[in-house]
């Protein structure tokens, strides 16, 4: 029995569709709403403080990195070309 390229590819949809779904399930937090003895949770986080932790600094790490791999990549330019 022959196998199309359209079966073949169903089929690995398939599997990585019911991987990713099993791995969901597996992972989602099983009785959250009950703490465990000793759980203390600290203050939540303002919006502000949020946005600046998971959108500011990452942007600003990015650019930080960007820049200095910029510099670095113009001072060899600049060293190639005297030779």
């Amino acid at each position: 029995m022959k196998t199309n390229a359209k079966t073949k590819a169903l089929r690995a949809g398939t599997l990585t569709a019911g991987t990713a779904a099993l791995t969901a399930l597996l992972t989602s937090p099983a009785l959250a709403v009950v703490r465990d003895d000793g759980d203390d949770p600290g203050p939540g986080l303002s919006i502000v403080e949020t946005l600046g932790l998971y959108v500011v600094a990452p942007v600003a790490l990015f650019l930080v990195i960007a820049a200095l791999i910029m510099v670095g990549d113009k001072t060899d330019k600049r060293r190639s070309a005297n030779d």
